[in-house]
């Protein structure tokens, strides 16, 4: 005879896979290439220095 299993458990084990395969899916579709960080982080940077430059002092 085999062992009685808890559904609650086998429940909430196969929406935690669900929801581990979804992301992998999301991380594939929108993610973002180092190249493309790494450029968008350099062009904040420059926005905000060109923005610091632009102040005036008081």
């Amino acid at each position: 005879m085999t062992t009685p299993i808890n559904l609650n458990k086998a429940r909430k084990q196969k929406k935690r896979t669900d929801a581990e395969k979804k992301a992998a899916e999301n991380r594939v579709k929108f993610g973002r290439t180092k190249a493309e960080k790494s450029a968008g982080k350099s062009e904040t940077d420059r926005a905000r220095k060109d923005l610091d430059g632009a102040k005036r002092e008081q």
